[in-house]
């Protein structure tokens, strides 16, 4: 069982950053794409982010291209998100979600793809 526990989150100002990180335990690290979504109250989750399992490809929601990048650390077995810019828009609880797959590049960019989820970070932008 793939275990996933997130950090990062928090109160920032609009035009400030911060960086969330999920560190996963229960598989090989390396074997797993990963994805961050988000979900804000009375919406649906929605992908941010996703990152395949070497890390070589990426795929970002078009609310976040330019401001957002997903990176891994396959040795410290963490995906991370760093947020920049961001925006009241962005308030949500962020999840990081994780698949198996033996496709190096796969990615993977809806929430029932992922069988193994985190329990959130909230992230608020507020002044």
């Amino acid at each position: 069982q793939v275990q996933l526990v997130e950090s990062g989150g928090g109160l920032v100002q609009p035009g400030g950053s911060l960086r969330l990180s999920c560190a996963a335990s229960g598989f090989t690290f390396s074997s797993l794409a990963m994805g961050w979504f988000r979900q804000a109250p009375g919406m649906e989750r929605e992908l941010v982010a996703a990152i395949s399992r070497s890390g070589g490809a990426t795929d970002y929601a078009i609310s976040v291209k330019g401001r957002f990048t997903i990176s891994r650390d396959n040795a410290k077995n963490t995906v991370y998100l760093q947020m920049n810019s961001l925006k009241p828009e962005d308030t949500a609880v962020y999840y990081c979600a994780a698949a198996v797959t033996l496709i190096v590049h796969d990615i993977y960019t809806k929430p029932d793809e992922y069988p193994y989820w985190g329990q959130g970070t909230q992230v608020t932008v507020s002044s």
